[in-house]
């Protein structure tokens, strides 16, 4: 039987290679994005469009019913890769920011994943999949909100893992650092007068969305999928030195790295 898979946030980067890459491998690809223009290119490249909005409820409901009415209910995985990124200062973010912020890359993988459960259980062995961050690990200034939105979404994942632990279903978290997608220039940035970049290091340290596709395949196909996996040297780096650091040490190297 091919398996399915719906990967959110396919319009470029991270999902559009993941989808590139499963749909080479014989999965049957439902390919989510918002924008019309970004369906019908995932129609030309073989995916069935699923049209979707994490930050709409009813937009999330509507695709989920669309999966399980395109998969008689037996879906196999979820790629929860779909979200954005706020950048500024704390005290330079509004409550409705915020809220935006946490509407889609948290409350909206919780809904879409909460409904889609039961496809994924008649399926009998499937796997659910997050992409969180470096950011899922630490917190840096000026990337308060995108941080804390994977911070939950990493706790979220144990939550939901430990709750299906009698199950033949796998979550996984994978945690990117940075990639070269287009996800930097697409962040909202509150302060344009002071725009948030990225550091020397890391753009030295930067890897190919393929990069994360190959933890991918890893988290879907292996009888054993890790919890979690680290991409790029820096998101290793920092586990370690989370484990090995005090935290006043590992605080201060990371302001200055900022």
């Amino acid at each position: 039987m091919q398996k399915s898979i719906l990967i959110t946030g396919c319009s470029s980067g991270i999902g559009l290679a993941a989808a590139k890459t499963l749909h080479q491998r014989g999965y049957r690809v439902l390919a989510a994005c918002r924008k019309s223009a970004d369906l019908e290119h995932m129609s030309e490249l073989g995916f069935e469009p699923i049209e979707l909005n994490l930050d709409d409820k009813d937009s999330i409901e509507h695709a989920a019913k669309k999966v399980i009415e395109l998969t008689n209910g037996h879906l196999f995985g979820l790629f929860n890769n779909g979200g954005f990124g706020l950048y500024g200062s704390l005290e330079s973010i509004t409550r409705e920011q915020m809220e935006k912020q946490f509407s889609t890359n948290f409350f909206g993988t919780h809904q879409l994943t909460c409904l889609l459960l039961p496809a994924i259980r008649a399926y009998g062995a499937g796997r659910i999949v997050q992409t969180s961050s470096i950011m899922g690990l630490i917190s840096s200034p000026n990337r308060g909100a995108y941080a804390a939105s994977k911070h939950a979404l990493e706790a979220w994942s144990d939550a939901l893992r430990g709750e299906l632990a009698n199950t033949d279903i796998k979550v996984s978290l994978i945690e990117p650092g940075p990639i070269n997608t287009r996800f930097t220039e697409n962040v909202n940035q509150t302060q344009q007068d002071n725009p948030v970049e990225n550091t020397s290091l890391a753009r030295r340290l930067t890897l190919m969305p393929e990069d994360v596709v190959t933890k991918l395949i890893h988290a879907l196909e292996s009888p054993n999928p890790k919890l979690r996996y680290s991409v790029t040297l820096l998101t290793h780096t920092v586990k370690i030195a989370r484990r090995i650091l005090p935290e006043k040490w590992l605080d201060k190297i990371v302001r200055r790295l900022s």
